[in-house]
């Protein structure tokens, strides 16, 4: 269920004021803590639109990807953050956009609304993956990225987490001390020919996945996480990251 649209819009309000002044608190102490210090910084534009795409490993990446970059990041999350009103007020203070990914008419919708992020020329932030890896590889991306990129003519940005899954790993509630890393990749440009050959964006997409394993070391797979979780045959490994 939404919060009320003028709700919403107060809390929107009060978090583009309240994003600096928590980030600026934040990001000293847990620079501290896990030992995090952003690696290829200056590939993140500095003013003007972008996509930011990094690989997703624990719920913590947000958090790390907000701290590592100092410019405000709205980001594109699943849907299930805002079911219940203990994270749906927090993800409405960021900004953030829900993502059904059971409803491609609703997702179609996310996809629009950040397209709409970018003309404004803020910044946004996208899991290509659509979900956290059961396994610690990456798994291909989807090109949601690229299709927003293409639409408003903005450099997509790799990026690459390490580490984040043992912050706070799967039935944990108090987050463990350890190293992570953030680097960030050269921009990457969607070509202008992805307009009228669709299959670009698909190939795109893979070169991404590519640089982004090419930051965090990761084993590739060919296919989508959400078929690892449901128990399916590996797929062969393509060695130019296409199809």
């Amino acid at each position: 269920m939404k919060l009320p649209k003028i709700v919403s819009q107060g809390l929107q309000a009060y978090g583009r004021i309240a994003y600096p002044i928590v980030r600026g608190a934040t990001e000293p102490i847990l620079r501290q803590v896990f030992s995090t210090h952003p690696e290829g910084l200056e590939h993140v534009p500095r003013k003007g639109p972008a996509i930011i795409t990094p690989n997703h490993l624990g719920l913590v990446d947000p958090l790390f990807v907000a701290l590592a970059v100092p410019r405000q990041i709205i980001f594109i999350g699943k849907a299930e953050y805002w079911d219940a009103w203990q994270s749906r007020w927090l993800m409405e203070i960021a900004g953030g956009i829900p993502v059904n990914r059971d409803d491609s008419v609703k997702a179609h919708g996310s996809l629009q609304a950040g397209t709409e992020v970018l003309q404004r020329g803020d910044l946004l932030c996208l899991f290509p993956e659509g979900t956290r890896s059961p396994d610690g590889r990456l798994f291909k991306g989807k090109t949601g990225a690229a299709r927003m990129a293409l639409e408003v003519g903005c450099p997509v940005i790799p990026c690459g987490l390490i580490g984040t899954e043992k912050v706070l790993p799967k039935g944990s509630t108090i987050p463990k001390r350890t190293r992570v890393k953030v680097r960030f990749g050269p921009p990457m440009h969607v070509p202008k020919q992805a307009r009228v050959d669709a299959h670009l964006l698909r190939v795109f997409t893979d070169a991404l996945m590519q640089e982004i394993a090419k930051l965090t070391g990761q084993t590739y797979r060919h296919r989508y996480s959400y078929q690892k979780k449901m128990g399916s045959v590996d797929a062969p490994v393509a060695a130019t990251f296409g199809g």
